[in-house]
């Protein structure tokens, strides 16, 4: 009943949901900087009925239902924009220069807001038999994620289990990708520092090389690695920025190295700053270089749990059984894994292309989603409330 009935809200208010998220869309907040965006989802709950708890700073959550024994089912949204021009030409385009939802993070909102209202109608006509929380997220797009404060803020307190979507632009609208275990990586960021004495290219022997000790730990920094972890587990280190030098006949005396070290495998990743440090050190020994390394550990990979997978799983069947496919693993990174280290719970990709035309891809100013993704979000999570509560009876 409170699948049906969170279907047919949605239907009946699509216009107005729609209109909040090109609200949203116009007005980006990036990350801690979300005071409009809470400010007018707080208002929306409100005008429902609802009491939300505001954050310290930005975000809040919002709880409908009975306190029960069982606890919470959670919902999640981020609400963060990213720090990027839009070029969509959209009528609603981002207002903010420099600034836009390329992630997707406005759909995010906007179904979680919907549930809320959706179920805020139901439990006042009927009553809800089961505990909900929504979790309106901020600064999901920085180091080392919103999440890890929000959990400090109690949000976690009294929930049995939590899900998530994120749009997937390269999936046609109405499909929804489920994966059990891991569906995105651990994403850390390695720093190296080296120095030399410096000197002319005509006399190496008397100096350090510190180009060549960079470009060693570049190119051999990831072939140890695999043949150190089992390949299976999709660890890969890529480096994106290396600096040194200004002159062709100069051995500078030092340099930079910096780059991304992902994998789907927790216990790998509990230990990858060890092992980094220890091949970091075994590659530059022979080089005679001073090094410092730094190894900024960033967020554990969404390891999706398998009973909450398959309740997700048979949510998005029982809307339409034609919706489920299977999401390939992600090597991004995505902190909603911290509230999984705490409490069960899944993350579904959320179909967002039209099925014409060109597929785009997110943190991309050219991202185009399909408003239609809205509903199928809505009326998914709605479709989780109704398999908590059939379990819970």
């Amino acid at each position: 009943m409170v699948s049906a009935f969170v279907n047919e809200w949605c239907d009946a208010h699509r216009s107005e949901v729609i209109g909040w998220r090109r609200h949203i869309h116009r007005h980006p907040e990036t990350s801690n900087k979300e005071v409009h965006t809470t400010e007018f989802v707080a208002q929306i709950l409100r005008e429902h009925g609802l009491e939300p708890r505001l954050f310290p700073e930005t975000g809040l959550l919002v709880d409908l239902g009975p306190d029960t024994e069982q606890g919470r089912v959670a919902f999640r949204a981020d609400i963060d924009a990213l720090p990027i021009q839009e070029v969509t030409g959209l009528e609603y385009s981002s207002e903010v220069p420099g600034v836009s939802h390329a992630c997707g993070h406005d759909v995010h909102t906007t179904i979680v807001l919907g549930l809320a209202c959706a179920l805020a109608a139901y439990d006042q006509q009927h009553g809800l038999s089961v505990g909900v929380r929504l979790i309106f997220q901020p600064a999901e797009e920085v180091w080392v994620g919103g999440a890890t404060d929000v959990i400090s803020w109690g949000a976690l307190e009294g929930v049995h289990s939590i899900y998530a979507v994120h749009v997937e632009p390269k999936l046609r609208v109405g499909r929804i990708g489920v994966r059990t275990g891991a569906i995105t990586s651990a994403t850390d960021v390695l720093e190296l520092e080296v120095s030399g004495p410096g000197g002319h290219t005509s006399r190496p022997h008397l100096s350090a090389d510190v180009i060549y000790a960079l470009a060693k730990v570049a190119t051999d920094l990831p072939g140890l690695l695999s043949r150190r972890v089992d390949p299976r587990t999709g660890t890969v280190a890529v480096f994106g920025h290396i600096n040194s030098g200004f002159a062709p006949n100069a051995m500078p005396e030092t340099g930079t190295l910096s780059g991304t070290v992902r994998t789907a495998d927790i216990g790998v990743w509990r230990n990858m700053q060890q092992l980094c440090s220890e091949l970091v050190e075994h590659i530059l020994a022979p080089t005679g270089v001073e090094y410092r390394l730094k190894y900024h550990r960033g967020v554990p990979p969404v390891l999706n749990d398998d009973v909450a997978t398959a309740l997700l799983s048979a949510a998005a069947t029982a809307i339409d059984p034609q919706s489920v496919v299977q999401a390939p693993q992600s090597s991004g990174g995505e902190d909603f894994s911290w509230y999984l280290e705490h409490v069960p719970g899944s993350m579904a990709r959320l179909g967002a292309w039209s099925g014409e035309g060109e597929q785009y891809d997110i943190h991309m100013g050219d991202l185009v989603v399909d408003e239609r993704a809205i509903g199928v979000g809505i009326k998914l999570f709605g479709s989780v409330v109704a398999q908590c509560a059939h379990v819970e009876d």
